[in-house]
């Protein structure tokens, strides 16, 4: 729900709200928002190339480790925390969380992902998508901000709700790894398809245990994924940045 008062608003108040942040959400994770998130893979081009993933059962596989015990978890709670910051407008909070999740990146192919994507995020709706005191949130960091923490600054400031906030952005992330192991398994459209269902789950449960999740609950146990965006760097044919 959009209310941020106690005060009482109309069916249609509501309705016009909730329309507007799923207007907002559906917009700024769409594949056609122009962050180039279609021109980075995550590791999943080595991955393939490694032979790691080969078809729709692997895919999955390695899609739900990376949801529930690596970067998916990971980057979910920064939102979730950034996004509490920035609505609180705790200033010096949200600077320690922008910090912290530039550090956790553990590739610099990763990083250039997670920061490109973050500045583009920001300059976009900056120019677009405006809201009172994004500006002086996005100042308030001293370092640039990945896209997680770039996504639950922006959600905050226009008010835009944390859950659905939340669960469009690990659906969009999701999405994107699909479609890149799409283009390099390769994948049909249907089975690409069956991957996003079987996930379904676990993003939920992502969602929920980012909701709960402290800072000291942060870590990645998916050695193998951190190694596929390692050895990435310097794979000699490529399609993606990352």
């Amino acid at each position: 729900m959009l209310m941020t008062t106690n005060e009482l608003a109309s069916a249609g108040d509501l309705a016009a709200r909730e329309a507007a942040a799923l207007y907002r959400l559906m917009t700024w994770l769409s594949p056609a928002f122009p962050v180039g998130g279609f021109s980075y893979s995550s590791g999943i081009e080595w991955a393939v190339e490694a032979g790691d993933i080969v078809d729709t059962a692997t895919l999955a596989d390695w899609l739900d480790a990376m949801l529930g015990d690596g970067s998916g978890f990971c980057d979910a709670t920064f939102l979730v925390h950034a996004y509490r910051a920035a609505e609180a407008g705790e200033d010096a909070v949200l600077r320690e969380i922008a910090e912290l999740a530039a550090a956790f990146v553990p590739s610099r192919e990763r990083q250039l992902e997670t920061t490109s994507q973050g500045r583009a995020f920001i300059d976009i709706t900056r120019a677009a998508w405006d809201a009172d005191g994004l500006d002086a949130m996005v100042a308030a960091c001293s370092t640039p901000l990945v896209y997680p923490v770039a996504v639950g600054v922006v959600a905050a400031m226009h008010g835009v709700p944390l859950v659905p906030t939340l669960h469009a952005f690990l659906h969009a992330l999701v999405s994107n790894w699909i479609s890149a192991a799409s283009r390099l398994v390769p994948l049909g459209q249907t089975d690409s398809q069956r991957v996003l269902v079987r996930l379904e789950a676990a993003v939920a449960t992502t969602a929920h245990c980012a909701l709960v999740a402290t800072q000291d609950d942060l870590g990645s146990a998916t050695f193998r994924a951190d190694l596929a965006s390692l050895r990435h760097e310097t794979q000699y044919t490529r399609l993606f940045r990352s």
